[in-house]
């Protein structure tokens, strides 16, 4: 089943004019892309059809036959408090419209006024019933604690805490239609969780990606909303961008810290206005498409210096996922080790290696700068290297040689150390703590826990002896 209507709740229109209706609903699919549309022109049916259809937004006319709007707002409000209510009336009169307000209605429209400005509130209250949804979303599965599409997730390996909140945050906003942003670390799997995210909407249009990384305006503009023939020099023919080419699918958009102030400024009006202009074009296409992007960057930071939207920024913002650095998913070292190994010997045409019981905790004091796609390449690399049946470790070992320094965890000095120390420890008594946290953090392997000191293995074995000589003293 695919998920192809706009919201993902239903928008009733309730008017006796037939009149109206259509040319409202014309004006709601044309302007706002909205196609999950219910009609009623008989007053006297439309609370039968709020109790058996999905309505999110009722579109109320005040002045009908048989049942007044009045009527009908006052039971909307009482038996369906969470559905929202816009009054379109006739009647251009302050004191109707603030009686309709008290009454519970959102808002207040004159059918003779300028359409734009009703367009806009009608988009406006669609947002906000959105996030209500996703709010009352969230809450239940905070409680519930499980996931109801765990297959969406099979193909990224974890089963760390801070992961299963981003699935359980991903399932509850997956029929919005507003945009995610994707930040972490490089090679932390934003991609991946791009991929999630156009799964779970069940859009029946496809992924369509595109890395923005060091695209000048014109070719950001050519790429997304493509161009018509004779655009510009060399355009001997139309082209579909990249919006047209999604449909009602996703567009995932890598690396935005790094896009262009202009650009920035036609990616903002795609999404606050569903609609943008292919080169050459004097008429706007409507888009359906969801935004999702992603940052390795601080976008808060590049606002603050300037070089980010500020109005960009928190429209991106609506829904945002930070995904944790493999340092922080030390519980998922050994299962990734299993993945990747067994993928490597499969794309190399060797058996799977047996890795020793060590190599886990040896992982667990790395930093990975370069997180799971880092930590994947080194698996590639030892089994490229592997010979025995014992994978070496010898790759893995490597990369605390070449980063010139201890492990993230063991290396990082704290100037705070010491304050809150009435009395320092003796020499013997730091060494000691010393020795004991990196044979906790080595897992018990003296060799491991030699390296995370910067000592050798004896020197090592000496210093546990003589203090087990003197606990016994």
């Amino acid at each position: 089943m695919t998920y192809d209507r706009f919201p993902h709740f239903g928008v009733l229109l309730v008017d006796d004019e037939p009149a109206f209706i259509r040319s409202l609903s014309l004006a709601l699919e044309r302007h706002l892309g909205v196609n999950h549309l219910y009609r009623c022109t008989d007053s006297r049916e439309a609370m039968a059809m709020i109790s058996k259809e999905p309505i999110g937004l009722v579109l109320l006319d005040l002045t009908m036959p048989h049942v007044s709007g009045k009527s009908l707002l006052e039971s909307i409000v009482e038996e369906y408090p969470a559905i929202k209510v816009i009054v379109i009336s006739g009647m251009n009169q302050l004191e109707t419209a603030m009686d309709c307000v008290r009454k519970g209605a959102y808002d207040y429209f004159v059918k003779t006024t300028e359409q734009s400005r009703m367009l806009d509130g009608i988009r406006r209250a669609i947002r906000m019933q959105e996030v209500n949804l996703e709010n009352q979303e969230m809450r239940r599965r905070f409680f519930s604690d499980q996931l109801d599409r765990p297959e969406v997730f099979a193909e990224i390996i974890t089963q760390d805490k801070g992961m299963h909140a981003v699935f359980q945050y991903l399932e509850s906003i997956s029929k919005s239609s507003q945009p995610v942003l994707i930040g972490g670390e490089s090679g932390t799997g934003k991609e991946a969780i791009a991929k999630a995210i156009h799964e779970l909407s069940e859009r029946s249009g496809p992924l369509v990606s595109i890395n923005v990384a060091g695209l000048d305006d014109n070719v950001f503009a050519d790429s997304l909303f493509g161009h018509h023939r004779g655009a510009f020099t060399g355009a001997e023919k139309s082209r579909a961008g990249m919006v047209e080419q999604a449909g009602s699918g996703t567009l995932f958009l890598d690396e935005i810290g790094d896009l262009s102030l202009a650009s920035q400024v036609k990616l903002l009006r795609l999404i606050q206005e569903g609609e943008y202009f292919p080169l050459g074009a004097d008429r706007p296409k409507l888009s359906r498409a969801r935004i999702v992007v992603a940052t390795h960057q601080n976008l808060e930071q590049l606002q603050y210096e300037g070089r980010f939207r500020k109005d960009l920024y928190y429209r991106l913002k609506t829904h945002q996922v930070e995904l944790p650095p493999l340092r922080n998913r030390k519980g998922d070292i050994e299962l990734l080790l299993h993945h990747f190994l067994n993928e490597a010997a499969e794309d190399l045409g060797k058996a799977k290696p047996t890795f020793p019981k060590e190599l886990p905790a040896l992982l667990a004091n790395y930093g990975f700068p370069g997180n799971i796609r880092e930590l994947r390449a080194l698996c590639f690399e030892a089994v490229s290297r592997h010979q025995s049946k014992v994978l070496s470790m010898e790759v893995f070992r490597s990369v605390f040689t070449q980063a010139g320094e201890l492990p993230e965890e063991a290396g990082t000095e704290s100037p705070a150390l010491f304050e809150q120390l009435a009395t320092l420890p003796t020499i013997q008594e730091a060494s000691d703590l010393l020795v004991n946290e990196a044979m906790r953090r080595a897992g018990g392997n003296q060799s491991i826990a030699s390296r995370l000191l910067g000592i050798s293995q004896p020197a090592l074995s000496k210093r546990i002896r003589k203090s087990n000589a003197s606990a016994d003293d």
